[in-house]
C-alpha cells in the first residue's frame, strides 16, 4: 500500500512517515522544508504540488498546517488559506487521483474554552463540544468538518501535546494532557490501515486517572498522583520538582482504543526513568 504524508519534515510528519515505513507502507512525503521523507518539495497551496503529492497513492496522511505558536504572528487570513482552503483543494485533488483513505491530524486544542475548569477538572472525551478560542482552533475544526463531508473515507485524530517542553513541565503534562510522538505515529498507522473507521478520535497518553477523579485532581492533585503513581511522585521529589498542585483537564482516548486498538505506551514514568 502506498501513502503520502504532508508536513513530512515536521515532528509528527516525520514520526508518522517512519512508523508507516516500518509497518510496510510505501511512503512518500511533501513539505516546504527538506527532510528524509520529503519527495515533493513545495507549498500545498500550489496546484502542481498538490497534484504531485497525491499521484499514485492509496492513502493520504495530512499533517501540514499552521499551528498554535503561529497565532498572533501570522495573519488570520493565512491560517484560513493554509489550514482550510489548501486542505479543501488537497481533498479534491486526492479524490480525483483515486485516494481511498484520508487521515487528518487535528488537535485537542479545538476544544478551546470547553477546557476551562470550574471547580473540577474537565474530562475531555469526544462528547465534549468544542468551543474554539482562536483562529488555530477555528481552522482545525473547520478542516475536520471538511474531511468529514468529503468524498474520501476519512478519520480525524485530535492529538494531545507532543512537542518538546521543559523537563519538569513535560513530566507533569504526561500525567494528563501530553502524548509521546511515537504513540501518535502508531495511531496514524492504525488509522491508515482501517479504512472502514471514520469520525473523530482523541489521541492522548496513558494516564492513571478516571472520570471519577476530576474533583480531587482539581482540588489536590499531589495526593491523588502519589496514590496512583507513587514512583512518579518519588521521581519528582528526587529531582526537587513540585507535583502539579491542580490538574485542570484529562484527555481521554478510550474511544480510539475501542475503535482502532490504540494503546499508548509512553508514560510519565518512562520519561522520568
Amino acid at each position: 500500500m502506498r501513502v503520502v504524508v504532508t508536513g513530512a519534515a515536521g515532528l509528527v510528519g516525520t514520526a508518522a512517515a517512519e512508523a508507516l515505513d516500518k509497518a510496510g507502507w510505501s511512503v512518500r512525503g511533501t513539505d516546504r522544508s527538506p527532510g528524509r521523507w520529503v519527495d515533493v518539495a513545495g507549498d500545498l497551496r500550489d496546484p502542481q504540488v498538490r497534484a504531485d503529492a497525491v499521484r499514485d497513492t492509496d492513502a493520504l496522511v495530512h499533517v501540514a498546517a499552521l499551528h498554535a505558536p503561529h497565532v498572533g504572528t501570522v495573519p488570520d487570513a493565512e491560517f484560513w488559506a493554509v489550514n482550510v482552503d489548501a486542505t479543501a483543494a488537497l481533498l479534491g485533488e486526492a479524490a480525483r487521483a483515486g485516494v481511498r483513505r484520508l487521515v487528518y491530524i487535528s488537535s485537542t486544542s479545538v476544544y478551546g474554552h470547553a477546557l476551562v475548569a470550574q471547580g473540577t477538572a474537565v474530562w475531555v472525551d469526544e462528547e465534549l463540544t468544542p468551543k474554539p478560542r482562536d483562529v488555530y482552533d477555528d481552522t482545525k475544526l473547520a478542516a475536520e468538518r471538511l474531511i468529514a463531508s468529503g468524498p474520501i473515507p476519512a478519520i480525524a485524530l485530535r492529538i494531545a501535546r507532543c512537542f518538546p517542553e521543559r523537563p519538569h513541565v513535560l513530566a507533569g503534562h504526561l500525567l494528563h494532557r501530553a502524548v509521546g510522538v511515537d504513540d501518535v505515529a502508531e495511531a496514524v498507522v492504525l488509522a491508515a490501515g482501517q479504512t472502514a473507521i471514520t469520525g473523530v478520535y482523541n489521541i492522548a497518553g496513558a494516564y492513571p486517572f478516571t472520570p471519577g477523579d476530576c474533583r480531587d485532581l482539581f482540588r489536590d492533585a499531589p495526593t491523588l498522583i502519589t496514590q496512583r503513581v507513587p514512583r512518579v511522585a518519588a521521581a519528582f521529589r528526587e529531582r526537587g520538582w513540585r507535583l502539579p498542585a491542580s490538574i485542570d483537564r484529562v484527555y481521554d482516548s478510550r474511544a480510539a482504543a475501542r475503535a482502532l486498538g490504540y494503546r499508548p505506551r509512553f508514560t510519565a514514568l518512562d520519561f522520568l526513568s
